[in-house]
């Protein structure tokens, strides 16, 4: 008998350790992308090469349509460590304040310019003050060029905002932005938004087309507007558990995330073809934007964020160099 405890203890204790590895070995991957966006598509093919990767050390889990929290949700549990890795995006600007960079309209103009400043202004410059804010950034990907759908009219310049309740994402200087083209914008989580746009509680909204689609916001708005106003990078982030990571874990996720920096650009440039067809097929009125004029009303962000945010200015000229 007592040998038969013995055994069932050595057993029990077996399976306990094993679950407690299984349960230390899972990474948590949250974001807001709704299947088949950009961010839902990246997280995926990451996880996909980094487990290859890590064999039995660890596992990435990605956690995708706001399931672990909306943006600002996730921010908080990267600093808790109850979610390992996020990909905020526009949210980083109400973090970290020089991140609010990527708020500045037709600050990026493509993809190959936002590779020059990412490498030369937001890693050396901009990651330390993340870091220093909590929160470990280990690449750069993408959210996408913004553009605008509503419900009541094409939007070609500032004025057509006119009165329009829209919607956008944490952070104070898109409100900014678009309080001065004349629309009346109020934050919203991503998860709320079909919800308040089919209900009339929002007459508009802007995202990238990877975003658009995804959430089928052609189902409840009519008009598409080509503005590409706003560039948003997005950051894989990790917060407090990453010190708790094996140091050949942190490599393998920081290596794979890197790489996947440039295959994000080309799933995004491909989806910005396909889903504007689609667009158009699901009945949306596309329209492009005066894009001069949406710029000439963009001046005084410019000179407020390089006033309000220290180094602002340099963060600003040095990027629209790059582009030159």
């Amino acid at each position: 008998m007592s040998l038969a405890r013995s055994l069932l203890t050595v057993i029990v204790a077996t399976v306990l350790s094993a679950g407690a590895a299984v349960a230390q070995t899972e990474i948590k991957f949250g974001h807001v992308g709704e299947p088949g966006s950009l961010f839902d598509l990246s997280a995926l093919e990451f996880a996909k090469r980094a487990n290859a990767k890590l064999g039995d050390k660890a596992k990435v889990t990605t956690y995708g349509s706001s399931q672990l929290g909306g943006d600002a949700e996730l921010m908080k549990k990267l600093k808790l460590g109850t979610v390992d890795l996020a990909l905020p995006s526009t949210v980083m600007s109400s973090q970290v304040p020089a991140f609010g960079l990527f708020e500045m309209p037709y600050l990026v103009k493509n993809r190959e310019h936002m590779a020059k400043i990412r490498d030369q202004i937001v890693v050396p410059s901009m990651n330390p003050a993340a870091e220093k804010a909590g929160y470990h950034i280990i690449a750069i990907w993408e959210n996408g060029f913004r553009q605008i759908t509503n419900s009541k009219r094409p939007i070609v310049k500032p004025e057509d905002l006119q009165g329009i309740k829209l919607r956008v994402p944490q952070g104070g200087w898109r409100v900014k932005m678009f309080q001065a083209y004349g629309a009346n914008p109020s934050p919203l989580a991503l998860s709320e938004v079909f919800v308040a746009l089919q209900t009339g509680v929002m007459d508009a909204q802007e995202n990238p087309l990877a975003q658009i689609y995804p959430s089928r916001f052609y189902e409840v708005q009519k008009y598409l507007s080509m503005t590409g106003h706003v560039y948003t990078p997005a950051f894989v982030t990790a917060g407090a558990s990453w010190a708790r990571l094996p140091p050949e874990v942190q490599k393998i996720l920081t290596d794979t995330a890197i790489e996947m920096q440039p295959e994000v650009y080309k799933i995004a440039a491909k989806l910005d073809t396909d889903l504007l067809d689609k667009l158009k097929k699901a009945g949306m009125q596309v329209n492009e934007a005066d894009k001069d004029a949406f710029i000439k009303a963009s001046a005084k962000i410019y000179e407020e964020f390089a006033k309000e945010v220290p180094g602002g200015k340099e963060l600003i000229d040095k990027s629209l160099a790059l582009g030159r």
